[in-house]
C-alpha cells in the first residue's frame, strides 16, 4: 500500500509546514541565498505547490515572522493587559519569556534582518513596523505602568524601552551567530535575570532600592 506524501495527507497543515521549512532554510543559508526550491524540498512539496500559498520569497519571510515571532509578542501583550499587582516582577517575567524565545529557532530572524537589511530594505521596514515597534510598545507600557503606580522613578518610557530589548537581541545574536564558534556558552535565563536586575535598580525610586 502506497502512503500519501505528508503534505497531501495533512492539507490544512501545509502552510504551517512550509513556513517551518522556510525558517530552517533562512537560518541555515540567509535570506538572499535561500531559494524557494530549497524551501519546497524541505517541506516535501513541489515549488508550484509552494506558490499556491506564498507568491514570493518576501511573503514567505513575512509569514515566518508572523508564525514564529509575533505570537511571543502577542503573549506578552496579553500578560500585560491581564496583570495586576507590582510591575517589577511582571517586567522580569515578560523579559525572561522573550529572552527564552530568542534562544530558540526564532532567534535566527533578528540576526538575519541585521545582516541583510541593507540589501532588502522592504523587509527591514516590515520588521521594524511589525516587530520592533510592537515590542518597544510592550516595554513602554510596562515602564509607564511602573511610573504611574509610583513604583518606578519618572523616566521617559520611549527612551528606556530599548534597554529592555537589549538582552533579547543579544541572546538571538549570540545563539545564532557567535556561540557555535565560541568556547563560552550563554545561560540565557541568567542573562535575563541579570539584565532585569540592573535595569530595575535604575528604574526604582531610590528609597525602594535594596
Amino acid at each position: 500500500m502506497t502512503t500519501a506524501p505528508r503534505w497531501r495527507r495533512r492539507k490544512d497543515a501545509r502552510p504551517s509546514e512550509i513556513v517551518d521549512a522556510a525558517l530552517a532554510a533562512f537560518a541555515e543559508r540567509g535570506y538572499a541565498a535561500t531559494r524557494l526550491d530549497d524551501v519546497a524540498e524541505r517541506a516535501g512539496i513541489g515549488k508550484g505547490t509552494l506558490y499556491l500559498y506564498f507568491p514570493s520569497k518576501e511573503e514567505l519571510f513575512k509569514a515566518v515572522v508572523r508564525q514564529h515571532l509575533l505570537p511571543n509578542l502577542a503573549a506578552a501583550e496579553r500578560r500585560l493587559e491581564a496583570a495586576d499587582g507590582p510591575t517589577a516582577p511582571l517586567l522580569a517575567e515578560i523579559v525572561a519569556g522573550l529572552v527564552a524565545a530568542a534562544a530558540g529557532p526564532m532567534g535566527a530572524i533578528p540576526k538575519l534582518i541585521i545582516g541583510e537589511a541593507a540589501n532588502f530594505p522592504d523587509l527591514a521596514r516590515f520588521y521594524a513596523d511589525e516587530v520592533v515597534a510592537r515590542g518597544f510598545g510592550v516595554f513602554q507600557r510596562l515602564i509607564a505602568r511602573g511610573v504611574a503606580s509610583g513604583e518606578f522613578r519618572p523616566v521617559d518610557p520611549a527612551t528606556a524601552a530599548p534597554l529592555l530589548a537589549a538582552p533579547i537581541l543579544l541572546t538571538a545574536l549570540w545563539k545564532n551567530a557567535l556561540e557555535p564558534h565560541a568556547a563560552a556558552r550563554m545561560d540565557e535565563a541568567a542573562l535575563a535575570q541579570g539584565a532585569v536586575d540592573l535595569l530595575l535598580h535604575g528604574l526604582r525610586r531610590t528609597e525602594d532600592a535594596p
